[in-house]
């Protein structure tokens, strides 16, 4: 692809699980499972190694079932520092090889190594080389997607490295209509369950059938299935079966932050004001105390629940304005809690979620009269016993009853342990 550029996606195979047995050598032939907390709702495969895959254990299927289907299965609980750890480890890795890296998640990250052949080879010699350097310093076999577009990369490994036998597979932008639209349409990118549904009843079975559509014909029928303002998502689809991507490996996509949001799914059904109310706020005390950290402020509050009954699930997502952006978690607080008493059907809830939105630097604000600045003083002081002696070192009260869920978060990193 010598006019073309070469990108590659890397993908770590079963990363947690990988990283935990390259940790315990002495489960190298075993059936390993990293599975969230079983005494909470958390409890549910994270990830799995090859052996378990084998055994009929999926990702995101219940502790319970997995341990149904395997008794002799080792479950380890997650420690997400080490993973995060790892991860850059692995992004250091890649450094060595371009300086255009982008992580896509935690296993999984985009290179560009266009102009990297003088110094280390072809693209499959790179690919070859990242394998065993990143086997070498952690013990994790990756498998590597290459082609001239990252949409493309991801589907060349997503669909055939992750199932070759050397874990590296090209996709050339010309063999595209030989390799990649004889697939059924659940094969692209971004097409799940309910969408693949939609497609065959629209008459497209197979990745080509979309790309070979008309793009005015499937935006025209994509009116009719979900309404007039479908024109975007039909062309993201149909741009995406072609193998049409415009965007470039970028290291700092990720920098610039559009919200700042937490969430947490409860240990029980949770029923009452009380409880609620407990939980909103340490939501927006950790939003706000993260947007200080970040050096942002809100002016968009966003309260997110879901609804406790598994099989009809109900919930909302609804945001506000506020009259002045602000970081101040009582401020944020007050305002989540109009909007969720607005919406909440009164039923009883098991996750909740508070976000900021519409962010901007927090060096600039308006002053008030009031108690407004000492409010301000009042959260950065907290902060600065929160950074010097750890989250759970100073809690408001309502978080140390059975309602409150701050302690407990605080050993943890994306909700589950470090």
């Amino acid at each position: 692809m010598p006019d073309e550029r070469v990108i590659m996606l890397v993908d770590c195979q079963s990363f947690y699980a990988s990283v935990e047995k390259a940790a315990h050598p002495e489960l190298y032939d075993k059936p390993v499972v990293v599975a969230g907390d079983p005494l909470r709702r958390s409890g549910i495969i994270l990830a799995a190694c090859p052996i378990a895959k084998r055994r009929g254990i999926q990702t995101a299927e219940t502790l319970g079932q997995a341990l149904a289907k395997e008794p002799e299965l080792v479950v380890i609980r997650p420690r997400m520092q080490t993973y995060i750890d790892v991860s850059m480890l692995i992004t250091g890795t890649f450094e060595h090889f371009t300086d255009l890296v982008e992580p896509f998640s935690i296993d999984e990250q985009f290179l560009d190594v266009t102009d990297s052949a003088a110094l280390f080879g072809s693209p499959d010699e790179i690919a070859r080389q990242i394998q065993l350097r990143v086997l070498a310093q952690t013990g994790v076999w990756s498998r590597v997607g290459i082609s001239s577009t990252k949409i493309l990369a991801k589907m060349a490994c997503d669909l055939f490295a992750k199932k070759s036998e050397t874990g590296i597979f090209t996709l050339r932008k010309q063999d595209i209509g030989a390799v990649l639209w004889p697939r059924g349409i659940s094969d692209l990118f971004g097409v799940a369950g309910r969408m693949t549904a939609h497609f065959n009843y629209m008459g497209m079975g197979t990745i080509g059938d979309l790309a070979c559509t008309p793009l005015p014909e499937l935006q025209r029928r994509m009116r009719i299935r979900f309404g007039k303002n479908s024109d975007i998502n039909a062309e993201v689809y149909w741009r995406t079966a072609n193998g049409l991507d415009d965007s470039p490996v970028t290291p700092g996509t990720h920098d610039l932050q559009q919200s700042v949001g937490h969430g947490m799914t409860l240990p029980r059904d949770y029923g009452s004001r009380e409880e609620i109310d407990t939980v909103l706020l340490e939501l927006s005390d950790e939003v706000c105390r993260r947007c200080r950290l970040k050096g942002y402020m809100g002016s968009v509050v966003v309260a997110g629940a879901q609804g406790a009954d598994f099989d009809r699930p109900t919930g909302f997502c609804r945001q506000m304005k506020l009259a002045d952006p602000t970081n101040i978690g009582v401020e944020v607080y007050e305002a989540v809690k109009t909007l969720f008493y607005r919406h909440w059907d009164g039923l009883p809830v098991r996750k909740l979620a508070v976000t900021l939105t519409s962010l901007t630097a927090d060096g600039e604000y308006q002053l008030t009269i009031g108690e407004r600045e000492k409010l301000r003083d009042l959260d950065r002081a907290v902060d600065r016993i929160k950074q010097r002696y750890g989250t759970a070192s100073i809690l408001r009260a309502s978080s140390l009853t059975e309602a409150g869920q701050a302690r407990e978060r605080a050993v943890k990193i994306g909700g589950h342990y470090r």
